[in-house]
């Protein structure tokens, strides 16, 4: 399996508090990785530490071979793109406007946007279908169109992998699955690394390669969703009793929670 992101006896946390520790990980290539858990594992901490936005405690996480703590930032930004949860834009900002940060770590400050930055911008418009809206003000947008101007300034870094965390959260479920679907265009078309955080356990088994497991700050499971969505993990990792059944129309494993472990059921 060809990985382009390394995690080796990782650990973080915030004022000396540990949320997670020694965790060993290789995020596939060209491939959608998705880490799950329940709230306060740890799985958001860990996508924070893996794209640098948090300094680990101990261990390394390596990109391309480099650790990613000691790479200049500018280098970090042309090969990782992030989209951190609850993003907020500028008052006043339109999409296009917004887009154009995504150019930023391939020239100064000063430096204007040549005719390449423009082609790349134009392309990443394109690419999530936000052309027509990008005169459009942020605050003009529904929260789905705000989500895919997200997702278009970090294509826009031209990057070769992209971290989400919860990318969904605060959608309805058309506009969450308008973006998990965009996300796997983008990773079967043009072969972008994908790593996100997701709390929706079927989107997660629907649009990802693999799942990382996370409970209690450790890593409890990596695999295909097949292999790791199964009773014993739901039990384990979330304390659920569930079902897992077969999807009539995908042929995907399907999650079906009835009850918290160790408590009785009760129907309706």
């Amino acid at each position: 399996m060809k990985s382009s992101i390394t995690v080796d006896k990782l650990s973080a946390g915030y004022n000396d508090i540990p949320v997670f520790h020694d965790i060993d990980l290789e995020i596939p290539s060209g491939k959608i990785t998705t880490l799950i858990g329940s709230n306060g594992s740890g799985k958001s901490t860990l996508l924070k530490t893996m794209s640098r936005l948090i300094a680990p405690t101990a261990g390394i996480v390596c990109l391309e071979g480099q650790s990613i703590h000691s790479m200049p930032t500018k280098s970090v930004a042309q090969k990782l793109a992030l989209l951190p949860q609850g993003a907020q834009t500028p008052i006043g900002i339109t999409v296009s406007e917004l887009v154009e940060y995504g150019r930023f770590p391939y020239h100064s400050k000063l430096a204007g946007l040549t005719a390449k930055d423009r082609e790349i911008i134009s392309w990443a418009l394109s690419s999530t279908g936000m052309t027509e809206l990008a005169g459009r003000e942020m605050d003009q947008l529904s929260g789905g169109q705000r989500q895919r101007a997200w997702i278009a300034m970090a294509l826009a870094q031209k990057t070769n992998t992209l971290f989400l965390d919860e990318p969904t959260t605060y959608l309805d479920i058309s506009h969450q699955l308008e973006i998990l679907q965009l996300l796997r265009k983008l990773n079967s078309e043009q072969g972008v690394t994908i790593v996100m955080v997701l709390h929706d356990l079927n989107h997660a088994i629907m649009f990802s390669d693999y799942l990382i497991a996370i409970k209690d700050g450790e890593k409890h499971s990596f695999g295909a969703p097949e292999d790791v969505i199964i009773p014993s993990t739901l039990r384990e990792v979330f304390n659920v009793e569930a079902e897992v059944i077969r999807h009539p129309i995908l042929g995907v494993p399907v999650c079906l929670p009835y009850g918290v472990r160790g408590q009785s059921f009760q129907s309706r």
